[in-house]
This record gives structure tokens, sequence and C-alpha cells, in this order.
């Protein structure tokens, strides 16, 4: 059974393995060279830029812009290395840069692989990555046939032996709650915000600022008898989001989400259906 070790002592290990790299260590590297293992990391950082963070290191070059040509050669390293396209937490593990500079560039993280594969073609680029632009392909065709049999479940439940119908290019609701204003429960973070709002004052807080930054509240928390405290809460609407949107931790000091399904949670968690009584959302 290996030894229990406490996120200070990572700390200490990550930066000490620095020191004697004379860089900032990839995750590969601390964990071949270390005790420190990717759980350990995501049990007391949330992430491995967390911990960096924590420790005072910046595998950014010291926050200076990153060209498309590192980038794009740091992410097909990655996608040799597992096979596939990396997932956001895959991509976090195994790059030295933050994955800001592509979703900047891209605007979302779907289209990144696609926008690299353009990329490297316009940079004549594609004998040098031929094995990277096939991951890619094959990737595109794979979300594409997931797309049309998703397309395709909706349009085929039409007859009574297939249940009730449901009809493509429309949203679909959540559990009827009652008596709260959102009828039906949220399927997404801005309905957490909204549902949030309503109960909020219930709770036990009252909101002073919303923003589009993270954390993307400040409220007031009564704590005892006249007496609040100052707290910032980011929503999500699984907490397990909270980490997949590498979100630094020590910034925050509490989830507010629908589902709470993110066991290591360093940090507070409301779940809203668990402040819900059964006869307010029966």
């Amino acid at each position: 059974m290996s030894r229990k070790i406490a996120s200070d002592e990572i700390a200490t290990i990550i930066k000490d393995l620095a020191a004697k790299l004379g860089h900032v260590p990839s995750v590969p590297e601390l964990t071949r060279q270390t005790t420190v293992t990717r759980r350990k990391i995501r049990k007391h950082f949330g992430t491995y830029m967390h911990a960096l963070r924590v420790c005072g290191l910046d595998r950014n070059g010291g926050g200076h812009k990153v060209g498309m040509d590192p980038l794009f050669r740091d992410w097909a390293r990655a996608a040799r290395e597992l096979k596939k396209v990396p997932t956001i937490t895959e991509y976090e593990q195994l790059s030295q840069y933050s994955m800001t500079p592509l979703k900047t560039r891209f605007g979302n993280w779907k289209e990144i692989p696609k926008g690299l594969h353009q990329y490297a073609k316009e940079r004549g680029w594609a004998e040098e990555y031929k094995d990277v632009l096939e991951i890619i392909e094959a990737h595109e065709r794979q979300m594409g046939r997931a797309e049309a049999g998703r397309a395709g479940l909706c349009s085929e439940l039409t007859g009574p032996q297939a249940g009730p119908k449901v009809w493509a290019n429309r949203p679909l609701y959540g559990q009827l709650m009652r008596p709260y204003p959102l009828v039906h429960g949220p399927t997404n973070e801005a309905g957490v915000i909204y549902l949030f709002g309503t109960m909020a004052e219930k709770m036990g807080f009252v909101v002073t600022r919303i923003q589009t930054a993270f954390p993307d509240c400040e409220a007031m928390k009564l704590i005892g008898e006249d007496r609040w405290q100052r707290v910032l809460i980011e929503f999500e609407y699984e907490s397990r989001n909270f980490s997949r949107h590498m979100h630094a931790a020590h910034e925050c000091d509490m989830i507010v989400c629908w589902i709470h399904n993110w066991a290591e949670c360093p940090l507070e968690v409301v779940e809203l259906r668990k402040n819900l009584t059964t006869d307010e959302h029966r």
C-alpha cells in the first residue's frame, strides 16, 4: 500500500524536480521520476496547472504569447503519445501549455482538431505530420457518425412501440419543479445560475456581484446571527466540470451546481437539487 502524501509535500517534490531538471516538469516527467501520481495531483489540486500555480511555477514561459507553430507541435506530440485526439484533461496533463491559447484561436475545444488539421496543411506539414492528420480525420469521422446517430435516434422514435415521439431540433427539459420560477430542473449552467438566484436568500446567501470572468459570483453568506462573510462562487451544472474547465481552486470558495459528482472536490459544494424539498419539486 502506498504512503499517503500531503499537498504541501507534493508541491515540494514538484519544485525540487524543477530545480533538478532546470525546467518545469511535465506530468510524465513528474510521475516517472517521483512518487507523485496523476491521481494524487487530481485529489489535492484538481489540475496540474493549479498545482504549478501553487508552486509558483509557470509552464507558459512567463506569460508571453505562444505562437501557433509551437502550439501545434505540442498538441501533435500529445496526440501521438495517446494515439488519439486528446481530451481537455489529457492535454492539460501532457502539454507544456494551458488550453487557453488554442481555445482563443479556434473558439472552443471541439473545433481545435479541425483547425489544427487545416493549419498543418497550410504550413506544408502534411507529410511530416501525416499520422497526426490521420488521427484527426478519424476523430472527425467518429464525431460525424455520433451526430448522425443522435439525429437518427430522434427521427426513428415515431411509432407507439418506440415510446413517446421525440422531435429533432427541439430541446429536452428536466424534471418538473414547483413552486420555483424555473419550472423544470436545470440542464445546463445557465439554469443553475437562474435557480440559485431564486433560492439564494432562503439558503442564506445574498448576491453582490455576477460576472463573466472566473469566479462567476461574489455573495455574502450568513454564518451566524447577524453575521455574514464574503464568498466567491463558481456555477457548474455538474461539480466535476470545475476540474474539466481547469479552474484554480485556491481562487474560489464554493461550487454551486445541480449535480455534485466530484467526490474529491477540495471546495465546499452546494448541490441545488438537494436543497429542494420533496414537496417543492415533486
